[in-house]
């Protein structure tokens, strides 16, 4: 979901049906996207997520990530959670579900996902001398972001924002920034559907443009040789990519297209907040998102073609 910074004018927008008019900055969505996003990706890299998994007698990395990131779904099949991620290769769920609900419960997985995530965000802010206070300032300003998602048609997004709130400061901050991210997950799905992009195509698109590696792609998402180079052949049929599979002209365009498309449809949480509440929401989640990257926990490259640091 990365890309060049949209052009950044001011626009307006009226709420509540009573002509309040709350002005958000066209780069907010993407800003914020960029200060959220490493937050929530703790819970895919830090050694006490996969610790509380492995307790779980979940067995290898994308055992814990699977269950652990469909949970909020309930005891969802392999069909359910594959088309719900986009991006994986069926293989790769199914290596895991619905075997994995025998041994653990949706239930324990979230609290084992969200316990040990906190974990890691709170020593990561103790290195980083970010006290509880300002922890639960963010915590509280994000929260007031999430509830205002739009979860029509979103169903990640929809299965995160109804767990109940929890009452550690670092389990909020990080539930929230999760409403956040499935939201802008399940919005550049739905782009990427409507503009005829299949997950694979998607994949080669962010390695054309630098943002992710190939190696990591493949193996992660778990595609065959057979849809990769099916998907690498629809690009160029396409005049996205030329023979070196490089983006083209027409494929910089596609692809900001995309981008763009994505920003707009995660621009609710801030259109609704305004510039000035969005603003301060950056400003209190800007030190945590700067620990995490100093930490090195969170890897930049990464598969969701994330860079820090975030657009001025």
């Amino acid at each position: 979901m990365g890309g060049p910074q949209l052009a950044r004018t001011a626009c307006s927008l009226s709420v509540g049906g009573q002509g309040q008019t709350l002005r958000m900055d066209p780069g907010t969505p993407r800003l914020m996207w960029h200060l959220f996003e490493p937050v929530h990706g703790v819970t895919y890299f830090a050694e006490e997520p996969r610790r509380a998994a492995a307790d779980l007698g979940l067995a290898g990395y994308w055992a814990g990530y699977v269950v652990f990131r469909a949970a909020p779904l309930g005891a969802a099949g392999p069909a359910v959670v594959t088309a719900a991620f986009h991006g994986f290769g069926p293989s790769r769920v199914a290596k895991v579900l619905p075997r994995a609900w025998d041994a653990v419960s949706p239930a324990q997985a979230l609290e084992a996902r969200v316990t040990s995530t906190a974990a890691a965000l709170r020593a990561i802010c103790a290195s980083a001398r970010i006290d509880d206070d300002h922890v639960t300032a963010a915590s509280d300003a994000l929260e007031r972001a999430a509830a205002g998602v739009d979860v029509a048609g979103r169903v990640l997004a929809a299965a995160n924002a109804s767990l109940p709130r929890r009452d550690d400061a670092f389990e909020r901050l990080w539930q929230a920034t999760t409403v956040l991210r499935e939201h802008r997950g399940d919005g550049h799905v739905a782009t990427l559907v409507a503009l005829g992009v299949s997950p694979v195509e998607s994949h080669l698109l962010k390695i054309a443009a630098g943002e992710s590696e190939e190696g990591a792609l493949r193996l992660g998402r778990a595609w065959d040789d057979e849809h990769w180079a099916a998907a690498r052949a629809r690009l160029h049929d396409r005049g996205w990519t030329d023979p070196a599979g490089d983006l083209t002209p027409a494929g910089h365009a596609a692809r900001d297209e995309v981008e763009r498309r994505t920003d707009e449809a995660a621009s609710g949480p801030w259109r609704a907040l305004g510039s000035a509440a969005s603003t301060e929401v950056a400003g209190l989640l800007r030190p945590i998102a700067a620990a995490v990257a100093a930490s090195g926990v969170v890897p930049f490259t990464n598969p969701v073609g994330l860079g820090w640091p975030p657009p001025s």
